[in-house]
């Protein structure tokens, strides 16, 4: 087995660890607030990652003052990026947030450059103005379609791009572990205030606790797919292994919600998978020239 075809397995499945946990999310959120499935997931995640950052020998790294305030800034994008991201969920199809996600690439893209002076030709300038275009085809707005949870989803969106503009920039230093243990953290404590505020306490039966615990694990499987498979294989060939999540979120969406997108959805999302293929493969080609 190739190192490639490896990290194309990795992305693969840590694509489908990112939609299962989505998924059971929405279908827990069914049976209690979402804060406080937002708070009971955050337990065992914060948890694992605080071992795992053990088990490296970093729980007690101290970043600079230059990176502590980027890494707080990426919290505060993590943060409300899952709060209206999982808001957005409990009332949206699964496959529609999905594709609407898939415009992350290309709305970082065009962050880079405006914030950080990446370059940015036309053709890159065009095809992100025709993913917009295609975001647009899926939640449309004017249309009966567009609601509260479209505007969340789109939200999100600028959210995670604030996340990982600031993730650019840390230094190498900094453990991964340790970022993504700050961020779980502080979404967790956030679904503890949110949840103190609205009010109210679900029992948990012991299904609902192995599901909880299950969402973690395909969190973290996700992350740590993503952070491996991009070690082990390279980018140009694992990184748009990314989009098969979308794919995942059909069938799950499907099969256990009975969602299913109508044809201007399938559209929309064709165009954003494919100008953010087309970007993708830019930006690696300008680097290889570089």
């Amino acid at each position: 087995m190739t190192n490639n075809l490896r990290g194309i397995i990795l992305m693969t499945l840590a694509a489908a660890g990112f939609v299962c946990n989505d998924a059971i999310m929405k279908y827990l959120s069914q049976q209690m607030p979402v804060a406080q499935a937002i708070f009971l997931r955050g337990l065992p995640t914060t948890l694992a990652l605080a071992a795992l950052a053990a088990h490296q020998r970093v729980l007690g790294f101290r970043p600079e003052r230059r990176d502590l305030r980027l890494i707080g800034w990426r919290t505060f994008g993590e943060v409300a990026g899952s709060i209206t991201f999982l808001v957005a969920l409990v009332t949206m199809p699964l496959a529609t947030l999905t594709a609407i996600m898939q415009s992350v690439p290309l709305a970082v893209t065009l962050a880079a450059a405006l914030f950080l002076r990446a370059p940015i030709g036309v053709r890159r300038l065009a095809a992100i103005i025709i993913g917009f275009a295609g975001v647009m085809l899926i939640v449309r707005p004017g249309a009966g379609a567009f609601g509260a949870e479209s505007i969340l989803g789109l939200l999100t969106v600028g959210f995670v791009v604030l996340r990982d503009l600031t993730t650019r920039q840390l230094a190498r230093a900094v453990p991964s572990v340790i970022v993504a243990l700050v961020a779980s953290a502080a979404v967790m404590v956030m679904g503890a205030i949110w949840m103190g505020f609205a009010g109210g306490w679900v029992p948990v039966s012991a299904g609902q606790g192995a599901l909880v615990c299950l969402c973690a694990a395909f969190l973290i499987a996700g992350y740590l797919g993503v952070i491996a498979a991009m070690r082990v294989g390279d980018v140009d060939v694992v990184a748009p292994l990314r989009y098969v999540g979308l794919v995942f979120a059909l069938v799950l969406g499907w099969a256990v919600f009975g969602d299913w997108p109508d044809l201007a959805t399938f559209v929309g999302a064709g165009i954003v998978v494919a100008t953010g293929l087309y970007t993708f493969q830019r930006e690696r080609k300008l680097a290889r020239a570089r």
